[in-house]
């Protein structure tokens, strides 16, 4: 049977350099799993690969999007899936990588089937939500789905808006799609994680946050700013950075929420693959000892 590797980690553990290794001792191209670096406008606060690193291996699923696309993990599901069917026909393994932890699962395990939202709803309801905030979404969606209501992330708007978004344009409620079920699919799964000591990984994503500044982040964000209120931009890097340029705070103090909710974000990650006991755990460091574990199984 065919197999799918699938490297996957925090952010900030070391997954880009050790996904090219693998993918030359595999001779896979690389399958990324990185619901930010779909968006072609976003290279450095994505920590996307660079060129050099693009020229080495081949990489599908970045820079695809443009910062207006609407993309969703159901499409990536049916993207990479199709895109995974073609690829084995000449490979009899592929390397996925990266740490969306909802696409990696869409890809392993399949998504709900949850209708795509049409433009007049979603335009309706950021309307709503700009104007009414987000304790009034909470309490409609109380009264639409309650079950859902239970075990939504409420601090979220994204999730509060989709939710509701699927409730107005079905007339049915958002609970009444998630089935989870785990889909059946034609090929393996190995899972790689890759971890390191909570200091070492804090400490590296600090050092990340500071080159990217280095190398140019306020200066993608002042390009982006037009495209702001964009889902593609309701991400780390980009929000805190968003906050210096209204004036509401300063560079350092957007620096520091930067790093701080990167690490919270990392740690989120870890909690949501700790639940996933098929994945087999190592430092960044073991290259050998990962490239022997996939070889003998």
């Amino acid at each position: 049977m065919k197999r799918l590797v699938v490297l996957l980690g925090p952010t900030g553990v070391g997954k880009t350099e050790l996904s090219l290794s693998l993918a030359e001792h595999l001779k896979s191209p690389i399958l990324s799993a990185d619901s930010r670096q779909l968006y072609a406008d976003l290279q450095i606060g994505t920590a996307a690969p660079t060129a050099d690193q693009l020229a080495r291996v081949k990489h599908y699923f970045v820079g695809t999007l443009h910062l207006t696309d609407y993309y969703s993990a159901a499409q990536y599901e049916a993207d990479v899936i199709r895109e995974m069917e073609r690829l084995f026909l000449d490979h009899d393994s592929l390397l996925l990588t990266g740490g969306s932890m909802m696409y990696i699962d869409a890809v392993c395990k399949g998504i709900d089937d949850i209708p795509t939202v049409d433009e007049e709803t979603r335009r309706y309801m950021m309307e709503h939500y700009q104007k009414d905030g987000l304790e009034a979404l909470q309490q409609e969606l109380k009264e639409l789905d309650p079950e859902h209501y239970e075990i939504v992330d409420l601090k979220n708007p994204k999730r509060v808006i989709h939710a509701l978004e699927i409730c107005r344009m079905t007339g049915k409620t958002y609970t009444s799609f998630r089935k989870a079920e785990i889909k059946e699919r034609p090929f393996e799964v190995l899972y790689i994680g890759l971890n390191r000591p909570r200091e070492e990984l804090f400490q590296r994503i600090n050092s990340r946050v500071d080159q990217m500044m280095a190398d140019g982040l306020l200066e993608e964000v002042r390009r982006v700013l037009p495209y702001r209120n964009e889902n593609s931009l309701n991400t780390v890097g980009y929000k805190e950075l968003f906050a210096y340029l209204d004036g509401n705070c300063t560079l350092d103090f957007a620096i520091e929420k930067i790093k701080k909710n990167t690490r919270v974000y990392a740690k989120k990650q870890l909690t949501w693959f700790k639940k996933n006991e098929q994945i087999h755990w190592f430092h960044p460091d073991e290259k050998e000892k990962i490239i022997r574990f996939i070889d003998e199984h």
